[in-house]
């Protein structure tokens, strides 16, 4: 009866970690996305290093999760104590260290309002100066988005316009609607949009446009996040109770 029990225990013990290795691969991969940066994000929040830290903090969680599911899976199988003890030891420090980032997420969670886009915008926006990375993945994102500012084209009333601009528009040219959502999109009426025709100008704030979009993806993060602590937790508990069963 023992026995069974153990080769239970042992195989449970392997599919805990198979999950801890998907879960793994999956923080991997976000990380990655984050920091290769494909539609500029990094360069918005670039002002703050909290936000930019925690990619780098995912990406090194994600690491230690794959190599620990696989460390853990070949403990199980293996009925090896040494591996077994390194696999809890370990994965109780990432356990904490992954509540301990969760809990400052919620206490920093200001930084990411409304009200510290908008700021940092008036603050550190160039128009259409391509040449400022912010400026340039500012105008990326309100042209990939469809959308203008962070709350609309009021944001940029208090942006100084560029010494060489020859039309006097507090709209930038990214906030027009383009036939095509592109840099490279032909623009439905530019001179009337930059004249303050609003039916030519792209009206909704980037804020809600960004946040609308990837509304589901930020609830499905959250219950992989709460996955992942679960099955953790589960995978210590098999893996004492398989340390302290083998002979």
């Amino acid at each position: 009866m023992e026995g069974d029990c153990l080769s239970c225990m042992k195989y449970l013990m392997f599919l805990f970690n198979f999950f801890i290795f998907l879960g793994g691969a999956c923080l991997l991969g976000v990380g990655i996305w984050v920091i290769v940066d494909p539609t500029g994000f990094r360069e918005i929040v670039a002002a703050n290093p909290l936000l930019f830290t925690g990619a780098y903090i995912m990406l090194a969680m994600g690491a230690m999760l794959f190599l620990l599911g696989f460390l853990g899976c070949c403990g199980a199988i293996r009925e090896n104590k040494c591996l077994l003890l390194f696999f809890f030891m370990f994965i109780l420090l990432i356990f904490l260290a992954e509540l301990s980032a969760a809990i400052l997420a919620f206490i920093f969670r200001e930084n990411l309002t409304r009200e510290f886009f908008t700021k940092e915008l008036k603050k550190h926006y160039l128009r259409n100066n391509d040449t400022d990375v912010f400026s340039s993945t500012w105008n990326s994102v309100m042209i990939t988005f469809a959308c203008c500012g962070v709350n609309g084209p009021e944001d940029f009333e208090a942006v100084p316009h560029l010494p060489y601009s020859s039309l006097e528009s507090v709209t930038p040219e990214a906030c027009c609607q383009r036939e095509l959502q592109s840099r490279e999109g032909m623009f439905v009426n530019k001179e009337a949009c930059l004249t303050g025709v609003e039916r030519f100008q792209n009206r909704q704030g980037c804020y809600t446009v960004i946040l609308n979009s990837f509304e589901t993806y930020v609830y499905l993060a959250g219950a992989l996040a709460i996955g992942v602590l679960a099955i953790e937790l589960f995978a210590m508990i098999f893996a004492m109770c398989l340390f302290r069963g083998i002979q």
